[in-house]
């Protein structure tokens, strides 16, 4: 019974995680760029159950009672990559990348030894700083081949390789990346990424668009009905926990008092 509660117990803790990813992909169906997460299962390990301070039995001088699952856990956070739906701005400077969402956008961020490290996004929303840098909503810095992109001319033109145009001439080029297995990569908060150990590049064959932004990837109605079964199976364990709990005071109340 002891079993029991712990195996629903640990069925509401996994639950309240993957509802907590869940309300996170809700969160973000309006930010640009998103990509949609999900919480991939595993079952927990076996536990060797003993009784505490029962060691002294001839039959069983360990203690040990035998072994234990207690349900499922959450393995890993698996992020969706596929392309969201791109739409017009008519802003020069929102962009997109058409592709098979494996290609990212380089920003620069100062990691924790204050050294320039690369970062990713597909979040295109770009705005122009003071010192006439282009940069994230944030204000991290975007990367051309060259370094940080600086624009002196807004009417500038971006073309579908990510050659940047102005006052009619080539001035840079977007920095691309573009990864042989996207999944590799690692969410590091405010819409950006960063690559892992595992992280291979491979040659970008997408096409920047200019004036268009790309949508979160989440789709609200399935969220929603993921929602509803995560909530649906966190009820059932509660449940779960709360007979067994009854059961458990009746077997100590009344049963321990007939004998």
């Amino acid at each position: 019974m002891i079993r029991g509660l712990y195996s629903s117990g640990w069925s509401m803790k996994f639950n309240t995680k993957r509802m907590d990813v869940i309300a996170n992909n809700l969160a973000n169906v309006n930010t640009t760029g998103f990509k949609r997460d999900i919480t991939v299962a595993e079952s927990f390990p076996e536990m060797l159950t003993k009784r505490l301070n029962d060691v002294r039995s001839p039959s069983n001088p360990s203690g040990r009672i035998g072994m234990m699952e207690l349900s499922s856990d959450v393995g890993e956070i698996y992020t969706y990559y596929n392309q969201g739906s791109l739409i017009a701005t008519n802003n020069n400077l929102d962009f997109s990348i058409h592709d098979n969402g494996n290609s990212f956008f380089t920003i620069a961020l100062i990691n924790e030894q204050g050294e320039v490290v690369e970062a990713y996004t597909r979040d295109g929303a770009f705005v122009i700083n003071g010192n006439n840098l282009l940069v994230t909503k944030d204000g991290y810095p975007v990367m051309g081949e060259n370094g940080p992109i600086t624009i002196y001319d807004k009417g500038f033109i971006v073309e579908e390789d990510g050659t940047i145009i102005q006052n009619g001439e080539v001035t840079g080029r977007f920095l691309i990346r573009s990864f042989v297995d996207p999944t590799t990569l690692r969410k590091v908060g405010n819409n950006l990424i960063v690559a892992t150990e595992g992280s291979q590049i491979q040659p970008f064959n997408g096409t920047i668009k200019q004036g268009f932004l790309e949508q979160s990837n989440v789709n609200v109605v399935k969220e929603m009905v993921d929602m509803i079964t995560v909530m649906r199976a966190y009820e059932a364990s509660q449940k779960m926990v709360q007979i067994q709990d009854e059961t458990l005071g009746k077997a100590v109340n009344e049963i321990g008092r007939v004998g």
